[in-house]
């Protein structure tokens, strides 16, 4: 069942996403040639526990049981979702994208970024522009009374029309007092798709977007999200809480806005 969250529950809400989308700011510069992706997540674990959070997937199990080992997901070029933070040392010309989870009182905020690594080549700047703009067009059918598929859709029109392929075995998914709950949100589907939208309903929104084929292939360490073509992938992510007017984002700053 979609919950529809109280005041006091979005208000929760509002602080963790508040916690990721500091986080992201302050790691940020981090993102450079020679840092591992295991000094990102440690500053990231660092920085949202002194927030007053607590970093959100640490521990959490996959289907097979076994516990994600990081405090965050990087994931470099090929890698879609996922990556585990480790010795890898980021190298100019990658793509990264790093997916923040944050929880507090006992409700979670998730986010994702794709950044570049220095400069990189126009194919890679330019999936991550359309990955970016594929979660603006899908946040904007986040209204009542549309279906979900309304969002779903706007996501699939954006990244084809690109010329590029969003993931179908991977979805967004609603959030509250759990960092996943109904429903699903698919990045493909027809508009008259899904159950109808309200106010009230938290999501987190996230198309991961593959510059050659949609198709992904787990790595044997149940966790990893690779490209099945080696084709490189970007995502992006907020959380937003729909409204009876526009969809408000959580978990991106006022002056960002």
């Amino acid at each position: 069942m979609i919950s529809i969250k109280t005041p006091l529950e979005i208000a929760r809400l509002r602080e963790s996403g508040r916690i990721v989308a500091l986080t992201f700011h302050h790691i940020e510069p981090m993102v450079v040639p020679g840092v591992t992706t295991e000094e990102i997540d440690r500053e990231i674990a660092h920085f949202i526990v002194s927030q007053g959070g607590r970093p959100a997937f640490k521990g959490i199990p996959n289907s097979a049981g076994i516990p994600f080992p990081g405090n965050s997901c990087i994931s470099i070029d090929e890698q879609v979702v996922h990556g585990i933070p480790d010795g890898r040392v980021l190298q100019l010309g990658q793509i990264v994208g790093i997916d923040i989870g944050a929880e507090k009182n006992g409700y979670y905020g998730d986010a994702a970024r794709t950044y570049k690594v220095g400069e990189v080549d126009p194919e890679k700047d330019r999936l991550m522009k359309v990955t970016e703009q594929a979660l603006s067009n899908g946040i904007k059918q986040a209204r009542p009374g549309n279906r979900l598929g309304a969002i779903s859709h706007a996501i699939q029109s954006c990244v084809e029309d690109a010329g590029f392929n969003v993931v179908r075995d991977l979805v967004g998914h609603g959030i509250g007092s759990a960092l996943h709950e109904p429903p699903q949100v698919p990045n493909f589907g027809s508009p008259q798709q899904g159950p109808r939208l309200r106010a009230g309903i938290a999501l987190a929104i996230e198309p991961m977007v593959n510059a050659g084929g949609w198709a992904i292939k787990f790595l044997p360490d149940g966790w990893n999200v690779v490209t099945a073509d080696g084709s490189p992938s970007a995502h992006f992510e907020n959380t937003i809480i729909i409204t009876e007017s526009e969809p408000e984002i959580l978990t991106i700053l006022a002056e960002d806005q």
